[in-house]
């Protein structure tokens, strides 16, 4: 029974229209978190690279115009990334079938796993054409992330999509439209999680505050990788959280899998975010054990050197 929700309140999903004749022309609130989201990661990109104290005597890992350089490169790492991962992870038969789909960007449909990998592969191979340090660039980018991660969760909120399962806590939201308000066993309005919410929260503010404590407060930008594991780890924990509030992808349920799992063993699973982000959590504890131990035996080997 609902006894307390919070109204959708419904904005629309974009900022401005402008129509010249035929043609339309709008800013989606979505392509605005984007924008603005890269801006300001580019902007805190330059303001660390400017900070030599922040950094090992071997300096920053990239120069100003090379992170110029680099953003064209995230664009489309990001992009590419982003829509083929959500492909292939999400819905890969309705793609198959019709292939031609997947070029319509802009009817949403975006994949921050598929997004991050395409981003790791467009990194790598700057790093390798520049000869720039992978670990030290990475750890600049993982410092520069998590404010268009935060943007891009408020722009899923606002697009009424990615919402989470029924519920009656207070903070409710009542989502609009039939998929949302389709709620078995509910009569009249039913309210769910508001899970983008939530993710913006913990990807985006929390992760973001964490990573700068450790880099102007701890100095972990002098250590080659450690940065880059807290996020890989932040990020996984965070995301598979709050795929416990999310609404199960539909593609993945069925009457002996009613929860969603992509991978189940009876009545236990993971469902595709968590499947997606484990590895990112392994991977990213192995970062901080390999930096933070590597700089531990370089500190050692100086002071045996002094002795």
């Amino acid at each position: 029974m609902l006894t307390a929700a919070i109204p959708f309140p419904d904005i629309g999903t974009d900022l401005f229209s402008i129509e010249i004749g035929t043609f339309t022309f709008a800013l989606r609130w979505y392509a605005l978190a984007y924008i603005v989201g890269l801006l300001v990661g580019w902007r805190i990109c330059l303001s660390a690279v400017g900070r030599t104290a922040l950094w090992s005597p071997a300096g920053p890992p990239l120069d100003r115009q090379q992170i110029e350089n680099l953003l064209t490169w995230i664009i489309v790492g990001v992009v590419v990334g982003g829509r083929l991962g959500f492909v292939l992870f999400y819905q890969p038969e309705y793609y198959l079938a019709n292939p031609l789909e997947i070029l319509k960007v802009w009817q949403g449909g975006m994949s921050f796993h598929g997004g991050f990998a395409g981003v790791a592969i467009a990194v790598l191979v700057f790093c390798l054409r520049q000869k720039a340090p992978l670990l030290g660039t990475a750890d600049l980018l993982a410092l520069a992330t998590p404010p268009g991660l935060f943007l891009g969760r408020l722009a899923n909120f606002t697009n009424n999509e990615l919402w989470g399962r029924l519920t009656d806590v207070p903070w409710a939201v009542i989502f609009p439209g039939d998929a949302a308000q389709t709620c078995e066993g509910i009569t009249g309005l039913c309210a769910r999680h508001p899970s983008q919410l939530y993710e913006a929260l913990l990807e985006g503010l929390l992760l973001g505050t964490l990573l700068l404590y450790l880099t102007w407060r701890r100095g972990w930008l002098k250590t080659p990788g450690a940065l880059t594991g807290a996020f890989l780890t932040g990020y996984g924990l965070a995301r598979s959280f709050v795929e416990l509030f999310r609404q199960p992808d539909m593609q993945f349920v069925a009457a002996r899998n009613p929860v969603g799992h992509a991978l189940h063993f009876g009545d236990w699973g993971l469902n595709m975010g968590q499947l997606l982000s484990a590895p990112m959590v392994l991977i990213g504890l192995a970062l901080i054990w390999y930096a933070l131990g590597r700089a531990g035996r370089v500190r050692d080997q100086q002071s045996d050197t002094v002795a």
